[in-house]
């Protein structure tokens, strides 16, 4: 079984790393061109790519004129650790044993919009480039052109070295991130969790509390070592509790009725 999860926009380069364990992303080719373009454009065309901050786009002009390879530990950092946004605060990285980052390294996979697709301890380099940006180069007008069908390539090739009764595909990815994925074309079948909190009178998807909770299932997954849907239906963190009534074979709907 494969989990996919989102990248997020905060990152965290400065707090201590429990392990020295590392990889090299996959598509480092790929990502030295996107930069090579990146790096070209000045902060004001960053900020009209992105809808950024002048700030924020200085920052991440730097980064990419700072970006370089080959990647190490004093100059990059696991991408499981370097990225901060909810999805990682229900995750947690922090609290893995070696043992869950070895699972996590062969089952657990981030998309990006800059690496195309990262393991747990792909060491990568501070960035800001949403899959969705309007970033076009050479005759592709986007990052779903420019990436094609590596990624999907990628994630079949992975689960097809699984045994087949495993070769399950767990989309905890954002629309935005899964959309990446030419969902045909994956050899598995396509599970997606869905995550619902109590608010108004009626069971909502929250942003906030669905990013989180995708974070708490891909814990879960790794802690367990979960190979299959049923074992999914299973979870329960924070008060979550699978809903059959609203699930199919691809759908898994979790409900949480609390105070918020």
């Amino acid at each position: 079984m494969l989990t996919i999860i989102s990248p997020a926009k905060s990152l965290d380069f400065d707090s201590k790393v429990a392990t020295k364990k590392h990889s090299n992303p996959q598509f480092l080719k790929e990502a030295s061109e996107l930069v090579g373009s990146l790096s070209k454009l000045s902060p004001a065309s960053i900020s009209s790519l992105m809808s950024i901050s002048d700030k924020l786009a200085n920052e991440n002009f730097h980064r990419f004129n700072e970006w370089k390879t080959p990647f190490k530990l004093d100059n990059s950092r696991q991408a499981i650790f370097a990225f901060k946004g909810d999805v990682y605060l229900g995750l947690k990285a922090e609290e893995l044993n070696t043992y869950d980052l070895n699972y996590a390294q062969k089952h657990l996979r981030i998309l990006s919009g800059l690496y195309g697709i990262l393991r747990p301890l792909d060491l990568m380099q501070a960035y800001r480039l949403e899959m969705g940006s309007k970033f076009g180069i050479k005759n592709k007008s986007n990052l779903y052109e420019f990436w094609g069908t590596k990624i999907t390539d990628r994630i079949n090739t992975e689960l097809n070295a699984q045994p087949k009764s495993t070769r399950f595909l767990v989309n905890l990815a954002s629309n935005e991130y899964f959309s990446s994925i030419k969902a045909k074309g994956v050899n598995a079948e396509i599970v997606t969790p869905e995550f619902k909190d109590w608010s108004k009178d009626r069971y909502r998807i929250i942003s906030f509390f669905a990013k989180r909770a995708r974070g708490l299932m891909a814990a879960y997954i790794v802690k367990n070592r979960i190979k299959s849907p049923e074992k999914l239906m299973e979870f329960d963190a924070e008060g979550y509790s699978y809903c059959s009534g609203e699930s199919t074979e691809s759908k898994l709907v979790f409900k949480r009725k609390k105070g918020l």
